[in-house]
């Protein structure tokens, strides 16, 4: 457990794929990457549902996981891992063992300083220390997109800019942040 100050609480535990350096190493040389928060591994492993937009949400995380995963390279962080593991059992299970074999990147001190720094510029609340988190990993590591389902405080249209701008005040580039309906293909699509 790494603590800074009384905003930043993150767990951290084995990386499964080895150390930041082998994680850098299964990234193909120039494809995009994707960082995979948390809810959008819930939604692919979740059990049916009769709630219309949830449902819409599984079919399109599916959809994204098997027709566009393979154009990115997948990762996610140790943050990931320990909130997929939470819960029922059986539905962490599902969900840690869709999360296998993707790439690991660490939360290291300057993950945490930046996270830090998006929750004391406000482009989170404090009670988001999690989400700072998400994205310090991913402005931190490089990574191109940071795909959630959050719309509260990750997929907001009036948080992205000040996100954007924190990232950029701390010497990062911001992640584009979009759901997995958003990252279906481009120009150069058939």
């Amino acid at each position: 457990m790494i603590l800074d100050g009384p905003y930043i609480v993150v767990v951290t535990g084995e990386c499964c794929v080895g150390s930041e350096e082998q994680a850098a190493m299964t990234f193909g040389e120039g494809r995009r990457t994707v960082y995979i928060e948390t809810s959008v591994v819930s939604y692919l492993t979740a059990r049916p549902t009769g709630n219309l937009l949830a449902a819409a949400w599984q079919k399109t995380t599916a959809d994204w996981w098997n027709a566009q995963r393979p154009r990115f390279d997948i990762c996610t962080s140790d943050l990931t891992i320990e909130e997929a593991g939470r819960g029922n059992p059986e539905a962490a299970e599902r969900r840690l063992q869709a999360l296998e074999g993707i790439a690991i990147l660490s939360i290291t001190e300057a993950v945490v300083s930046l996270s830090a720094a998006l929750l004391h510029g406000r482009a989170l609340p404090e009670k988001a220390q999690n989400d700072a988190i998400h994205i310090g990993v991913t402005a931190v590591h490089g990574v191109d997109y940071l795909m959630t389902w959050n719309f509260r405080h990750l997929a907001n249209a009036e948080t992205r800019r000040i996100i954007r701008n924190v990232c950029e005040q701390q010497g990062y580039a911001s992640p584009e942040i979009c759901t997995p309906s958003e990252l279906i293909g481009g120009l150069n699509d058939a």
